[in-house]
This record gives C-alpha cells, structure tokens and sequence, in this order.
C-alpha cells in the first residue's frame, strides 16, 4: 500500500488528481448547502461563465510546459485589443461579422509570435517580454477609444445568445469552443510530436537539442499558440460583453496562471495537462458560484480562497518533485547494488 501510495505522488498527474478530487468537493460543499446548486444548468454554466478563460488558460498552459520561465503576460491584453478592435471593425465597416473575427485572431497569432520570435533568437526572459507586450496592447486598446465600443450589430447580437441544447439544458456558442479548444489542446500535447518536443524542452532544454529537437522553432510556436487562444478567448469574452473597452481583461493573466498551475502545471515546465488546467479554471468558477449562491460574500473571496490554494499547490508541487526524486535516486541505488553483486 504504501508503495503504492508512494508511485501515486510521484506520478506527474499527482496535482490532476488532487485538483479534480477538490472540485468535487467544493461543488459537493455548494449543492448541499444551497437548494438548486446541484443541477446540470448550474455545471454547464461554470463552462458558459468561464469560457475566455479557459481559452486563455490553454494557451498559456503550452508556454508554462515549455519551461525556460515561459509564461505570457500579455494574454490579458490581448483579450482587450481583440474585443476592441471587433467592435471597432463591426461599427466602422460593413464587413461580415465573421470575416472580422478571422481578422482580429491575427493580433494574437502577431503578438504570440512577437513573444516568441524575442524570446527564442534574443534570449530575454518571457516575464520582461510578455510585460512589455501587455503594456504594448493594452496602450493599443487604448489609442482605438478610451471609452466602451458597443457591439450593436444584430447578427452578432444574435450570434452571442444561440444556446446549443443539451437535454434540458444549453451551452453557449463560447462554452462548445472553449470544449473544443480544451480537447484539440490535449490531442496535440499528448498524440502529437510537437507535444512531446513541448514536454521535452520543458524537462530538459539541453537534452532536447542534443536529440535534434528545434527549439526555437517550437518555443515560437508555442508562444503563437497562446497568442491564438487569446484573440480566441477575446471573441468569446466579446460574445459576453457585447463591447470593447480597454478595461476588458484585466487580471485575466493571473487567473490564467492561476487556474494552471492549480491544474496541476509545473511552473518549472515539463508538466502539465489540459485537463487539468480546465480543472483549474472550474474550481474558481465555484467558488465564484457558491458566493453567488451566499449572496452576501463579496466577489473578492474569490481571488482570496485562489491565492491560499495557489500557495499549497505551489508547495505540494516541490515536495512531490522532492519525493520523485528520492524514488528516482532509491531506484538508482537499488540498480547499482544489483550490477554490483552480479
């Protein structure tokens, strides 16, 4: 048993499990402390509530695997330009509402390879980079208008309240994207080279280029890609919103971060799991959920219950890398005694 018990922690979805077993917990702790929480709208709602960041969440999930320090500031930002420069398209011409959405995706997919194209051939660190990058977009936002942009187009408007029936129940247009995002995303990491060479670099950069790995090459695309789930988070956030506004986003980073790491993702790099970061992001949107439900809590407990749980995952982390690590060197020294007496 306790062998068991011992290979369970130091196994790498080790967080995953403990992460999906809290959010049973927390919506357990809601539905019966509150007449109406357990039921299937209220679950598919955390998807429809939190569908931007669970994009988002995805994307910066690939640049924390890729370890070097990888993260993404400038997500955030990006949701805003995105949701701007939508609104702005849609008010100033008479282009096809989904025309404008394929061009404003290319603002993620330029700033995402920006991030990487400085990060990879510069060698700057990914927090300074990311941090002027953020600055850099949300001054963008800025320029376009310093006041809320309405997003009144009537096909739009139609667009953003299409429910996609689930028995009794619906999920927004925004939810089933940020589904398909969490399942494309888990596909490519786990059955994909360019998942295993993400994986690779992020446990052991120098191993990786002495197997032949690209790097830079997949660093930069990694960085695209979170650039991508970002403008794809800013359309879903726009489906809600229904605006442009240079506030639009704000924080959203750190509750990326956040929802990833509670998911189970190594700030070091070279772990991490999709699933899990959704996880992440449910937890929170619980929380949220059953203050809702309260009704007297304010919204802030939230970030406050976040931080503490972010804190313990943190230090879960480094004693099941310690823990790893004795098994490892147990393992070794086991080996080592066996060739010896052979």
């Amino acid at each position: 048993m306790s062998k068991f018990l011992g290979n369970l922690v130091a196994s790498p979805r080790f967080s995953f499990y403990v992460t999906g077993v809290l959010f049973i917990i927390l919506f357990g702790v809601g539905s019966v402390s509150f007449e109406g929480f357990f039921s299937p709208q209220v679950f598919l709602n955390l998807f429809i509530d939190n569908a931007p960041l669970i994009i988002v969440t995805v994307g910066i999930t690939f640049a924390i695997i890729s370890g070097g320090g990888g993260i993404d500031l400038s997500v955030g930002s990006v949701v805003a330009l995105t949701c701007m420069s939508l609104a702005y398209l849609m008010r100033e011409t008479t282009m096809s509402i989904y025309l404008c959405m394929f061009l404003v995706l290319f603002i993620g997919i330029a700033v995402g390879w920006l991030n990487g194209f400085l990060i990879t051939y510069f060698k700057l660190q990914p927090f300074i980079v990311t941090l002027g990058t953020m600055f850099l977009c949300r001054g963008l936002t800025a320029i376009i208008s310093r006041d809320s942009v309405a997003i009144d187009n009537p096909e739009y408007g139609e667009l953003a309240f299409v429910a996609v029936p689930i028995g009794d129940c619906f999920l927004s247009i925004g939810a089933v994207v940020a589904l398909i995002v969490v399942v494309i995303a888990t596909i490519v990491l786990r059955y994909t080279s360019f998942g295993r060479a993400v994986y690779a670099i992020g446990g052991n950069e120098q191993s990786a280029r002495l197997m032949g790995l690209k790097v830079d090459r997949v660093r930069t695309m990694v960085y695209v890609i979170s650039g991508f789930c970002s403008a794809l988070g800013g359309i879903a956030y726009s489906l809600i919103m229904l605006s442009g506004y240079a506030q639009h986003g704000l924080g959203m980073e750190m509750d990326a971060i956040a929802s990833s790491v509670i998911g189970g993702t190594q700030l070091m790099g070279g772990v991490g799991f999709i699933p899990g970061a959704l996880l992440g992001v449910m937890i929170q949107g619980t929380i949220l959920t059953i203050i809702s439900f309260q009704g007297t809590l304010s919204a802030w407990w939230t970030k406050i219950v976040v931080g503490i749980l972010l804190c313990l995952f943190i230090v879960m982390q480094a004693l099941v890398n310690e823990n790893r690590n004795r098994i490892m060197r147990l393992k070794a020294e086991r080996m080592g005694k066996k060739g010896k007496a052979a």
